[in-house]
């Protein structure tokens, strides 16, 4: 894989990503956050998603989103996936016939780490062809274990892509619980789409585990994230965000909302909060429906 900074592509054999212009390119940052921190990410296939030849390219990309924005992604993505695992967890440890689904699943691995009885990962569509070649080759080295995981291709910006995936999440579902991720994306929506996709698992059943990760509305001028839309921006990722607050959450979801903020996440996991959040991305992390 090249990434070639001055015409922004992600070539190789089997995808094309226009990273100057896909917002897709969260994905390879996210799972190189992940990559560098596996162990507090409790994520061991990080490292696996992206080839040994292709993670040196994907590795000059966080380098440069490092300099420009800020050098901790790796903890906040990590620590978002840690909340998240341990949520998933525990949803298992109430039901074992629980089913997955993540929206914004790029490259994640819950559906390997935690015996779900079935999965269903939910991401643009080039990311959706890149996840499934390579799903498929580690199952055939041996490194993922055969899992009933569905991967689906949707615009979420499109209400009738939503209609078309609740209807699908439905069937999928099958009347058995549904514990429902919305990870790294709502922000990225507009706010119409942002609370439709975080509401789309308890549209799809009642007995639905929200967990959704979001920038809240106090953090709308938070220096960082001025720093991040900047750097997209180069990539003609959208400059407006949506922001939510736990009361618009709670009203989406019909729940009352759990919220983990990044200063929690590090109290939780590493005893002390080692980087405050004025310099950090400000992502929370909510858990309605337990």
């Amino acid at each position: 894989m090249k990434i070639k900074a001055v015409v922004g592509h992600v070539v190789n054999s089997w995808f094309y990503v226009d990273v100057h212009n896909d917002v897709g390119l969260t994905a390879y940052l996210v799972n190189e956050s992940r990559a560098r921190r596996e162990e507090l990410a409790a994520d061991p296939l990080a490292r696996q998603w992206i080839s040994p030849e292709q993670r040196g390219a994907v590795r000059d990309l966080w380098d440069e989103f490092a300099a420009s924005v800020y050098p901790h992604d790796d903890l906040v993505v990590s620590l978002r996936g840690r909340i998240i695992r341990d949520t998933l967890t525990r949803a298992l440890e109430q039901r074992h016939d629980t089913v997955l689904v993540v929206c914004g699943a790029g490259f994640s691995s819950y559906p390997w780490l935690l015996p779900f009885a079935a999965a269903m990962e939910v991401d643009l569509p080039d990311i959706v062809s890149t996840k499934r070649r390579r799903a498929a080759e580690l199952r055939a080295a041996g490194v993922l274990d055969q899992r009933e995981v569905e991967h689906v291709a949707a615009d979420l910006n499109d209400p009738a892509a939503r209609r078309d995936l609740l209807d699908r999440i439905r069937r999928f579902a099958a009347g058995r619980p549904i514990a429902y991720v919305a990870e790294g994306l709502v922000f990225y929506l507009p706010p119409e789409h942002a609370r439709a996709v975080t509401g789309l698992g308890v549209s799809a059943g009642p007995e639905t585990l929200t967990v959704v990760s979001y920038w809240p509305l106090a953090a709308a001028d938070h220096p960082v994230l001025s720093a991040q839309r900047r750097w997209f921006r180069k990539r003609s990722v959208p400059e407006d965000a949506t922001y939510l607050t736990t009361g618009d959450l709670s009203a989406i979801l019909g729940n009352p909302v759990d919220n983990h903020s990044p200063e929690d996440l590090q109290r939780r996991y590493l005893g002390e909060v080692v980087v405050p959040e004025t310099e950090l991305i400000p992502e929370h992390v909510a858990v309605a429906g337990k």
